[in-house]
């Protein structure tokens, strides 16, 4: 009886033991989402206007945003970019890996630096992990300042939860991009096949240019203790815009987020939007594993008659576990009415949302509680009716390679997978 007491306790302090630990590389969300909003009598809102206030944001106006679509309109515009700076150059992304695109940017950025610009490149310890030896090699013999964001040591176990997700090039501070798009072959074609995958990416010009060298800044800054201060580059603080009164002039609010809050700015931007939808709301997104407010938000709209349109990856995913998870919480959204689609070519790794074909958002940002509570991000809010048909266009575009997501197709995927998404909801803060 004393040794089956004795080991009762030792596996209680172990399971202790491991929560704890646990607990302290994954500390407990505080995400607190509203439960209503508070309007006029039409309750027709100006979300640009009302989620700059919640988050205490500027209003930027007098933007160009061009839409760069998959590999072979993205990598030759940043390449461009790269080789025409003439002051600085602040890339920072997540993902860098392998192939032939891999060592044409690195190339392209040891050139900058050999000509005379101040190159920085930050990368995420995690995501960009996989860079070959060849890559930084180029970077280093080129005299490319790299610097690593939250290096996994084993004394800093608190931190390896908090990645950095925001992809970021600044060029001489008067143009930057930002979208969803890695460094590695995997982005580059033009999404013909499973080899290369379907992405977005977004050139900006005007003062939204700012903000984005400041979420550089801020992250440089974490990495390596320095302050990027006035006068370091080339021309920071003279980005100037368009006339904001032009027809092609985009407003825009930066959610430039990190985990330090009381609440997801990301998550609530989403909230607001269906909130505030009264036609439509199309939402892609590589994963999708929201919170539960976020999820409900979706069903009522959905069932107060918008029409919500959900695209997903379909077959060619490159998480299995995030994919059963998803597929786990569509049954409640098919049942309300939103309409699901499993985009079919090759993995689908755009971040669009488009509401009432006038707002969208555009940046870094998944649709999960990585992205809600975990990650740095970007997200970008623009009040801008031709990119919001521009992307809409694209939506149908893809759709029309999707298939159409039904709960009887729901109800006969493989059995592993629906135990999987079961079982995958004890990690869903993680996905």
């Amino acid at each position: 009886m004393k040794k089956t007491l004795v080991t009762g306790l030792v596996v209680i302090g172990l399971i202790g033991v491991i929560y704890n630990g646990y607990r302290i590389v994954v500390p407990d969300p505080a995400d607190e989402l509203p439960e209503r909003y508070v309007a006029d009598e039409s309750a027709d809102f100006d979300l640009l206007e009302t989620y700059a206030l919640q988050i205490n944001a500027p209003i930027t106006s007098g933007n160009r945003v061009t839409v760069l679509e998959n590999g072979d309109e993205i990598f030759p515009a940043m390449l461009e970019a790269i080789r025409q700076a003439r002051g600085s150059v602040d890339l920072l992304t997540y993902v860098y890996w392998s192939g032939r695109i891999a060592l044409e940017v690195a190339g392209a950025l040891a050139e900058a630096d050999e000509r005379g610009v101040e190159v920085r490149v930050l990368l995420d310890a995690y995501g960009a992990a996989k860079m070959p030896e060849e890559v930084k090699a180029r970077l280093q013999d080129g005299g490319v300042t790299v610097a690593w964001f939250h290096p996994i040591r084993w004394y800093n176990l608190n931190r390896l939860n908090h990645r950095t997700h925001r992809k970021v090039l600044v060029i001489d501070d008067s143009i930057a991009f930002t979208g969803g798009v890695g460094i590695a072959r995997e982005w580059t074609g033009d999404a013909r096949n499973p080899d290369e995958w379907r992405d977005d990416h977004f050139l900006l010009e005007g003062p939204i240019v700012r903000p984005l060298a400041g979420a550089f800044a801020e992250n440089w800054r974490d990495a390596t203790g320095e302050v990027l201060a006035e006068g370091v580059s080339f021309a920071r603080g003279s980005v100037s815009g368009m006339d904001p009164d032009s027809s092609g002039s985009a407003r825009i609010v930066p959610a430039v987020t990190a985990p330090r809050g009381d609440f997801s700015t990301i998550a609530l931007l989403y909230w607001m939007a269906l909130a505030r939808a009264r036609e439509s709301v199309d939402i892609v997104t590589p994963y999708f594993v929201p919170d539960g407010s976020v999820l409900e938000a979706l069903a009522a709209g959905a069932r107060r008659g918008l029409r919500v349109r959900l695209l997903v990856p379909g077959p060619h995913n490159d998480s299995w576990l995030v994919r059963v998870s998803s597929a786990h919480l569509l049954g409640d959204l098919l049942d309300a009415g939103v309409e699901v689609y499993e985009y079919q070519p090759t993995m689908l790794h755009q971040k669009t949302v488009v509401v009432d074909g006038r707002w969208s958002v555009i940046g870094s940002a998944n649709f999960d509680n990585r992205s809600f509570e975990l990650n740095d991000e970007i997200a970008l809010l623009v009040d801008h009716e031709p990119l919001a048909r521009r992307l809409t266009a694209g939506v149908e575009r893809d759709i029309e390679s999707s298939i159409r997501l039904n709960s009887e197709r729901l109800r006969d995927r493989p059995i592993w997978d629906k135990v999987g998404g079961w079982a995958a909801m004890a990690l869903r803060e993680q996905l």
